[in-house]
């Protein structure tokens, strides 16, 4: 049986927006909410949730399309749609200010919601995180935008296709073994085969994505940008007034999974730092 695919013994469940999310929770003190990016899980954020859950309650949904929460029966992959729906999962769980920490796609919902409601985030990391007009994309994205290849990949995703999307994601740190990289690549892969998942990848693919980027200037909560050195085309760090940012000189894309003690780190530095603000009016599990 897959250990991936399956709902495992901290999994927890809660309705949102039509759909069962699924999410883990660990720790105590304020809440920090992690959000993956695409095709991905909440297992991406594992090592950075063990690192932060002794001093935070820590949060990780499948966001929806992924994961064990699954596809959505109205195919709104828009990021304003995703921050709206992670803004009604806090609301669900209770949890009325957090620190929202996000990856790639993760990161563009998360400064999304931090925009749409700022009422709601006390502090902003962004890891890699897209959201400014995309100069390139990956492979994978490339082929779910071709017409005659789209009925296929709903049908199935092979896995050399997973494993070459990861591989071209990663940088040159040497953090990243071949058993490491192995088993992200089965569980990417078994994930992506649960029903509805493949199909979710490419309805996602080919959504229209709002460009917001002329908004990311009002964003006026404490800020951290973290940047793999190899990563170009964002521009928070210049654009959010008064952001810090940490660049990391081997990272790839998937910095979180590839270095999460250096991740997880540079946030608990940076929360600290912040800690009165990120403390006031909370709703995290004293």
């Amino acid at each position: 049986m897959s250990i991936w695919s399956e709902p495992q013994s901290d999994s927890l469940f809660v309705d949102v927006d039509g759909l069962r999310v699924h999410y883990k929770r660990a720790g105590h003190g304020p809440a920090v909410v992690l959000l993956h990016g695409s095709a991905s899980s909440l297992h991406h954020f594992e090592g950075v949730a063990s690192r932060l859950s002794a001093s935070y309650d820590v949060i990780r949904p499948d966001l929806p399309g992924w994961g064990l929460t699954g596809p959505r029966a109205d195919r709104n992959y828009r990021v304003p749609t995703y921050a709206a729906t992670v803004a009604r999962f806090l609301e669900a769980l209770g949890v009325r200010r957090s620190v929202v920490v996000g990856n790639s796609l993760g990161g563009n919902i998360a400064w999304n919601l931090t925009v749409d409601r700022p009422e709601r985030v006390s502090a902003l990391v962004l890891v890699n995180a897209t959201g400014y007009p995309e100069k390139s994309l990956p492979t994978g994205m490339r082929l779910a935008r071709n017409p005659l290849l789209r009925p296929l990949l709903r049908r199935a995703m092979p896995r050399r296709v997973v494993e070459r999307n990861l591989r071209s994601a990663v940088g040159p740190n040497p953090r990243i073994a071949e058993e490491s990289m192995a088993q992200m690549v089965e569980r990417s892969y078994q994930l992506m085969g649960r029903p509805g998942n493949r199909s979710a990848f490419v309805d996602f693919v080919n959504t229209d994505q709002p460009d917001r980027s002329a908004e990311i200037a009002g964003i006026a909560v404490p800020t951290l940008v973290l940047r793999s050195a190899g990563i170009d085309g964002q521009h928070f760090a210049r654009d959010i007034p008064g952001a810090q940012e940490l660049v990391h000189p081997e990272g790839g894309h998937l910095l979180p999974e590839e270095d999460p003690l250096w991740v997880g780190g540079a946030i608990a530095t940076f929360l600290e730092s912040h800690s009165d603000g990120t403390r006031q009016r909370q709703g995290g599990r004293p």
